[in-house]
């Protein structure tokens, strides 16, 4: 049996290694403006070389060309984002990649400045709990008073962002791609909204088995988010995706319950230490051992409380 679970870098590395998941995301998430200019069945992968130029290896950002309908090719600059916090400078990491990149592709091709540089699309996939706020163009980040004719020698390059987190339930659910049911299963409201994405990729790859070969990669995802949701995990996991559905579809009534639970009892615990400040070694487990009509009890007598004893008696 391989190993279930993966971290969330290396998943998405190699979902958006292969074509099809990235036409895919490109087909769900980017705006009908843009996809009507790309020819994405002439998609192919670009190996770069100046990641260690930068002094660190992103493995996660990867490059693909595009020939365009209008002749020629647009590089994108696929960016996979897992930090927990905003990244505030990605813009000027965006303008850095692409003067890499730039050079990279001047030197190996050999172009003259009458030949051009081809366009680039960066787009930044993030799947963070805090939505997306950063500058979205390094001309954003730079501080000039409105108006001074130093604007006009300043760069403007500008990425686009699919924040997983943002999107509703009801419009990733309406979205017939891979990709949206990867952000559902990213992000979660309760263990039975993440067993019932597992079922729809199940389902999906049964309708297309000539799909991408990413069904076990879903499967990863499903015992990742599983081991971060349930309390009481599954004892033993199969090697298939479908298996996988079905055993957490048998337990995820159970789960639903440790999951209310769990938020109750560390809402409680947030709640007492926000009006005692620090909180006794004996609280928290006394909280995480009551039922719920015991917590709900327990909350109410938490502003009338003036030692923290007097909201267990």
């Amino acid at each position: 049996m391989s190993d279930p679970i993966h971290d969330s870098d290396s998943i998405y590395h190699r979902f958006f290694s292969h074509p099809e998941m990235v036409i895919d995301l490109l087909m769900a998430f980017l705006p009908p403006a843009l996809l009507v200019e790309l020819d994405l069945k002439g998609l192919r992968r670009h190996n770069t070389k100046f990641t260690a130029m930068l002094g660190q290896r992103r493995r996660s950002d990867v490059i693909w060309e595009i020939p365009t309908r209008q002749g020629g090719s647009v590089f994108l600059l696929l960016i996979l984002e897992f930090q927990s916090d905003v990244e505030q400078w990605m813009a000027l990491r965006v303008n850095v990649y692409t003067g890499l990149l730039y050079q990279q592709l001047v030197d190996e091709r050999r172009l003259n400045a009458s030949d051009g540089l081809p366009p680039v699309l960066a787009i930044n996939l993030y799947n963070g709990d805090q939505r997306w706020n950063a500058a979205a163009s390094v001309r954003d980040l730079i501080r000039l008073p409105t108006g001074t004719s130093l604007w006009n020698f300043q760069p403007e390059m500008q990425y686009y962002t699919i924040d997983e987190g943002a999107y509703p339930k009801e419009v990733l659910e309406g979205l017939p791609f891979l990709s949206a049911i990867l952000c559902r299963m990213e992000h979660p409201a309760s263990p039975e909204e993440l067993v019932r994405a597992g079922k729809d990729a199940a389902e999906w790859f049964e309708k297309h088995p000539d799909g991408p070969p990413v069904k076990e990669l879903f499967r990863d995802l499903l015992i990742a988010g599983l081991k971060k949701m349930a309390i009481d995990p599954l004892p033993n996991i199969p090697d298939k995706l479908q298996e996988v559905v079905m055993l957490s579809a048998a337990r995820v009534e159970k789960w639903a319950m440790d999951y209310e639970h769990k938020g109750k009892a560390d809402m409680l615990l947030d709640l007492i230490q926000d009006r005692f400040g620090s909180v006794p070694d004996w609280v928290r487990p006394k909280l995480f051992e009551a039922d719920l009509d015991t917590l709900k009890r327990w909350s109410k007598r938490i502003f009338g409380a003036e030692k923290i004893e007097q909201i267990f008696q």
